[in-house]
């Protein structure tokens, strides 16, 4: 689980408006959180499998929220592509 801090300022990074918690932009921005402490968590913990299959289910829904994003607003697509460096 991600701390509430690192949670507060990924969503404070990609936020549309003051009240914005529920937006594919924020949900995105939560989901890359979480996928950077669990890589961080296998590269110690190598035979974590639970862990493992956590994290590809949490790749598959950052990229069904991104597909989705660039289909229906393809300049906040890009935007949240920039912010949070996500591919290349």
């Amino acid at each position: 689980m991600i701390s509430s801090k690192n949670k507060e300022l990924a969503i404070k990074k990609v936020r549309q408006h003051t009240k914005d918690t529920g937006s594919a932009s924020v949900q995105i921005a939560i989901l890359t959180e979480r996928v950077k402490e669990l890589t961080e968590h296998l590269k110690n913990n190598k035979h974590d499998f639970m862990s493992r299959r956590g994290l590809l289910q949490i790749v598959g829904k950052r990229r069904r929220l991104l597909k989705y994003l660039a289909t229906n607003d393809s300049k906040e697509y890009l935007d949240i592509i920039n912010k949070l460096g996500i591919r290349r």
